[in-house]
């Protein structure tokens, strides 16, 4: 098949070996995938992501080399493994959660060799984890499930109640998908906070409610118009009078350093920090003001089978419209091209690969 693969650091489209399913894997051709965020860190810095993912029990293989990448797709099946139920007819729409498993092991489909991703065109996927696309939903917005539900699960685990109020930090891909999830949840206000107008914009077609230019306004400035009260004193003493208190949740969907010590001196007392974008060098905070604020901070990553079905059923349904976040598309040959492209985040937001054309 022909593949974008890694090639000392960096991508080249050839022929490599079509990928063969094992006991209860399916092989599927690619229908469309979307470039991660998480694929531009690997390349721009893959000592610093291998780091993490070894550190954190991930797939330990050096991204640099023969590797296909793309982990968010939409894909049609082509045949069966031995061992299979086959419970969808040959030629079905599919999607799922991008996790590999089978005899050769398990890992991150698309960040190893037993996997290939959506780089390609044709992938291995476990049988357990294949959802047919309902009707209706292209391809290139069902591949949107994956990092819909990687917000999905950010949205659950901040454990917000319908008034909270959300603030949004950095409207990358999957910022844009955390306003879209807490907005399908029935959440509100949700603020929404970029220096790009294009993707400022992309977030209010999504349902933002405050838009904010950081360049222009500090998105820390606005706590006591939307109801928040900022002081550990000032909350503790408006909890002995038996006043209702609203709290504050912080989406960090930058992931660069020095971000969240801004994020803990901008919060509001008992805040929730949820950290969502990914930063791969070594922080700092003050361990001090965490605790004189009584801040929760959460970390969020990937989305869990049941959070990509519900995601799927949300887009199909179209409480979350994710096809509004698509910028972009590209075959394999220019694929390298749009990596870089996509460091300028007024040119894109997501950008689909179709192998296929």
């Amino acid at each position: 098949m022909r593949a974008a693969i890694t090639r000392d650091g960096a991508l080249v489209v050839e022929e490599v070996p079509d990928p063969v399913p094992q006991a209860g894997q399916v092989l599927v051709r690619t229908l469309a995938c979307g470039i991660c965020g998480s694929d531009l860190h690997a390349l721009g810095d893959p000592d610093a992501f291998t780091g993490i993912m070894r550190r954190t029990g991930g797939t330990p293989h050096d991204i640099r080399n023969g590797i296909v990448l793309g982990h968010e797709y939409a894909a049609e099946i082509v045949d069966y493994g031995p061992g299979t139920v086959r419970a969808l007819p040959i030629g079905t729409m599919v999607c799922g959660p991008p996790i590999g498993f089978g005899p050769q092991g398990s890992g991150i489909i698309g960040y190893t060799p037993a996997f290939p991703g959506g780089f390609g065109e044709y992938m291995i996927i476990p049988e357990g984890f294949t959802m047919a696309v309902p009707g209706g939903l292209a391809p290139e917005v069902a591949a949107l499930t994956e990092p819909f539900s990687v917000a999905t699960r950010a949205v659950r685990r901040a454990q917000m109640s319908p008034t909270d109020v959300a603030v949004v930090l950095g409207l990358g891909p999957i910022g844009l998908a955390v306003v879209a999830a807490l907005k399908a949840k029935g959440h509100g206000p949700v603020v929404a906070v970029d220096f790009s107008p294009k993707r400022r914009a992309l977030a209010e077609r999504l349902g933002a409610d405050v838009l904010i230019d950081p360049a222009v306004e500090s998105p820390y400035g606005r706590w006591s118009s939307l109801g928040v009260i900022t002081g550990t004193m000032d909350r503790m003493a408006a909890e002995y009078r038996g006043l209702k208190v609203t709290d504050s949740v912080i989406f960090e969907c930058v992931g660069t350093p020095g971000m969240l010590d801004r994020v803990v001196e901008g919060a509001p007392a008992s805040s929730k920090i949820m950290l969502v974008g990914v930063c791969l060098q070594p922080d700092s905070i003050d361990p001090g003001v965490v605790a004189h604020k009584e801040l929760d901070i959460r970390g969020s990553f990937g989305g869990s089978p049941s959070e990509y079905r519900q995601t799927l059923r949300d887009i199909a349904d179209g409480r979350i419209d994710a096809g509004v976040v698509i910028t972009g598309t590209t075959g394999l040959d220019g694929l390298k091209h749009m990596f870089e492209r996509l460091g300028k985040p007024d040119e894109h937001a997501k950008v689909i690969v179709d192998p296929r054309s």
